[in-house]
């Protein structure tokens, strides 16, 4: 059924992108509290966990349709197989299609949602920046079968052309730093390209890149989605002027991917969403707090952080030519600059040691969570500077992860046997 929206059961019409968008004119947080609510079916306030991975059919032989299941007390809640669809994570996406402006599909992590995108997509090349060495992974390994080419994200316009894939991270992993992605919606309209945005580290409310012309939404679901630290997700959102051609064949090429999201993650995911706006606006806020103050104290001579820090590397920290921050970035990220920010120390024994020296920033990958991390980058990335710190804010006061670090340094130059100022 051309343009038919479907959960890989049956089409069950236009109109369920459109239950799920129908709060868009409210708040963020209603929004995430509300907006899967045309799918309840029991009295209960909090959402079950449904663990089935297969559903029954309807014991009236007369009504026995194949490919289809239709649920009789919720005709937008019905399911056959998991692997197509399930309540748990059906739910998952229909807040975040309300949240991310586009119809949502769910995966089982963000490299899956990566690798999916690029297999509909099938481009012939992909122009790629820095950023997320896993996407670079999942490029290689699609090259050995089709001969996929990996161009640079600022590759000529004469290198691309339609269909190909203009793939930007923004702001960018491990740094922080953004890209301005009107600059690359133009390139992506001269080429005839795609243009995706893994926008992992702005989720709702710091960035809505449909807004600036994207076509496809990726996040790495398990970070500020799931927001705890206990859950794996990917997530792609299409562009409403793009989900009647893309979204019936993407759920489809999903079910033989095999990278469907679990109902015990879609569960947990479900539940972080509902506080998504008040935590990331209190993690954005307190890290663009945190940067300013450390910023401020490199410069301060003889102080801990100047004998500590060669480089703090953050959105916030961008300036033009005139020594402001862009007008793209203030337009852009109206809303603050994101939790992640990234620190070159002076020396790689210092980012190798300083880690261990803190209480409340736990030493882990991954970010996104309620507790602050901060990982020595090259323990998962052999590309980076082996002086780089990365550091993701959590839930905790500003000024006590500024007194951590504080302390930290401290003990850096106590070993060195340097008098911290």
């Amino acid at each position: 059924m051309a343009g038919a929206e479907t959960n890989g059961t049956k089409p069950v019409g236009q109109d369920a992108t459109a239950l799920a968008s129908r709060l868009q004119h409210m708040s963020l947080s209603a929004q995430a509290v509300h907006a899967d609510d045309f799918l309840n079916t029991h009295a209960a306030v909090a959402p079950p966990m449904h663990v089935s991975t297969t559903f029954r059919y309807s014991e009236n032989p007369d009504d026995l349709i194949p490919m289809q299941n239709l649920n009789p007390s919720n005709a937008h809640d019905s399911h056959i197989y998991s692997r197509m669809s399930a309540p748990t994570t059906q739910r998952f996406e229909a807040v975040l299609t309300s949240l991310l402006g586009g119809p949502a599909v769910a995966y089982s992590s963000g490299l899956s949602a990566f690798h999916a995108m690029v297999v509909f997509l099938n481009p012939k090349r992909v122009a790629i920046g820095g950023g997320y060495h896993g996407c670079h992974g999942v490029l290689r390994v699609l090259a050995k079968l089709s001969g996929l080419q990996q161009l640079d994200l600022d590759c000529a316009d004469s290198d691309l052309g339609p269909g190909d894939l203009i793939h930007v991270e923004t702001p960018l992993n491990p740094t922080g730093e953004a890209r301005d992605l009107a600059f690359y919606q133009a390139k992506a309209a001269r080429t005839g390209a795609v243009l995706s945005v893994d926008a992992t580290f702005a989720p709702p409310p710091l960035l809505d890149p449909f807004a600036f012309g994207v076509d496809i939404i990726m996040h790495s679901g398990t970070k500020y989605f799931g927001g705890h630290s206990d859950l794996l997700s990917g997530v792609l959102a299409l562009s409403p002027k793009r989900s009647a051609d893309w979204l019936p064949q993407l759920r489809s090429e999903r079910l033989f991917l095999g990278s469907v999201m679990g109902s015990l993650e879609g569960w947990l995911g479900l539940r972080s969403l509902r506080t998504l706006e008040l935590r990331v606006r209190k993690q954005s806020r307190d890290a663009e707090t945190l940067v300013q103050w450390l910023a401020a104290e490199r410069k301060r001579e003889g102080s801990v952080v100047s004998k500590a820090v060669a480089e703090i590397k953050h959105a916030s920290l961008q300036v033009d030519d005139t020594g402001n921050t862009p007008g793209w970035l203030r337009t852009q990220m109206p809303n603050g600059y994101g939790p992640v920010f990234a620190l070159a120390m002076k020396e790689e024994n210092f980012a190798r040691r300083l880690p261990s020296k803190l209480a409340l920033f736990h030493h882990a990958t991954s970010l996104g969570g309620v507790e602050s991390l901060i990982e020595w980058r090259s323990m998962t990335d052999a590309t980076v500077d082996k002086r780089l710190l990365r550091l993701s804010v959590g839930v905790e006061g500003w000024e006590d992860l500024r007194d951590d670090l504080v302390s930290g340094f401290e003990g850096l130059l106590a070993e060195k046997g340097e008098e911290a100022a």
